[in-house]
């Protein structure tokens, strides 16, 4: 893909009524390990867990995983491949592209991943950038879909007994609305620093 093109993803997470997404523009030079940094900025995760892109190769039609490399895999299991190491081309070859994204394995957040378009870069205007979305990202470690539908129903419940224990959990009253997101407040971090910080301290 050429550098003056900018491809542009949606990204809805999976199990959530209404449901919660986000529309971002990334670099079409941009590889998997990129785009898995633009996703967790765009929905508000912390990138404190393992993450995986399951996605079709289109050259064997098979699906492959791609992320970060497990080093005690098990021989028989199905190797990842290094995010970092795959452009978007490899995988996101035309509008209407799909991958699972699966981040925090005991979670178990799954998102659909959604190439819309390509488009042309305009000039002067920086990128990755979110451009739509809705709806607040739930808490990190909140237990998945299940959990995150209890606690929902505590925080709706002032009488409850787990009330004034998971506003504390959250950070205090107002920390976290659930029906609150806007595009213009994300912020995106360097992918090249993030995978710096991750892996050259190890």
């Amino acid at each position: 893909m050429s550098r003056t093109k900018v491809c542009q993803f949606r990204i809805t997470l999976r199990g959530v009524e209404p449901p919660v997404w986000r529309r971002v523009e990334v670099p079409a030079t941009y590889t998997l390990w990129d785009l898995h940094v633009a996703i967790q900025d765009a929905m508000g995760w912390k990138d404190y867990h393992l993450h995986v892109f399951r996605v079709q190769d289109p050259k064997t039609g098979e699906q492959v995983e791609v992320g970060i490399p497990h080093e005690d895999a098990f021989e028989d299991s199905q190797p990842v491949l290094p995010g970092w190491e795959h452009p978007l081309r490899d995988f996101f070859v035309q509008p209407g592209t799909a991958a699972l994204y699966e981040y925090d394995f005991g979670d178990g957040w799954e998102h659909d991943v959604v190439l819309e378009e390509t488009v042309q870069r305009v000039k002067g205007r920086k990128y990755p950038r979110c451009i739509g979305g809705a709806r607040a990202c739930p808490p990190e470690d909140c237990g998945g879909v299940p959990g995150y539908g209890r606690l929902l129903s505590i925080i709706f419940d002032p009488g409850h007994e787990e009330f004034a224990d998971t506003m504390t959990w959250l950070g205090g009253a107002g920390a976290f609305d659930p029906e609150t997101f806007k595009a213009s407040k994300v912020r995106f971090d360097n992918p090249r620093v993030r995978w710096n910080r991750a892996f050259q301290a190890q």
